[in-house]
């Protein structure tokens, strides 16, 4: 059986990043006892989005938690597969007039290129990504409360 695979976006990382024992870092902590082969990863433009955070509102706190956040999320490079994914899911999005943004375009082609979970707070947009498999950690914050 191959190990469960959970792509975090960007709300989800910087959420770990203002709090690192919060809510979302309780239910990755869950998951991993869960299943101790449990992949984490975030994809190469989550990387960029949280780079250019970075860049525009520099913080030595914040730059270093991001640092200690990328020893267990590795950050995934895009291939071919992605590619395929994106042209399948944007035409469909497209055809039936609800697009999302590009960069979560790219992210939700990305997570179904790799099979994994996508967790996000952004529901609203990859909600309509039919057959993407998403969970939202802080929407569901209750169930560990």
């Amino acid at each position: 059986m191959t190990a469960a695979r959970l792509l975090l976006d960007t709300n989800i990382l910087s959420h770990m990043m203002r709090d690192p024992h919060g809510v979302v870092a309780r239910r990755l902590k869950a998951a991993i006892d869960r299943d101790a082969d449990v992949q984490v990863c975030t994809s190469v433009i989550v990387d960029c989005e949280i780079a250019f955070g970075l860049a525009r509102k520099p913080s030595t706190a914040r730059e270093r938690a991001y640092a200690d956040l990328q020893h267990i999320v590795e950050v995934v490079p895009l291939d071919e597969a992605v590619a395929r994914h994106y042209a399948r899911i944007r035409e469909h999005l497209e055809r039936g007039g609800t697009p999302i943004g590009p960069n979560d375009l790219l992210i939700a082609a990305h997570a179904a290129a790799l099979d994994a979970i996508l967790v996000t707070d952004n529901e609203r947009e990859f909600g309509r990504v039919p057959g993407l498999q998403v969970e939202n950690w802080l929407r569901d914050a209750t169930a560990l409360s």
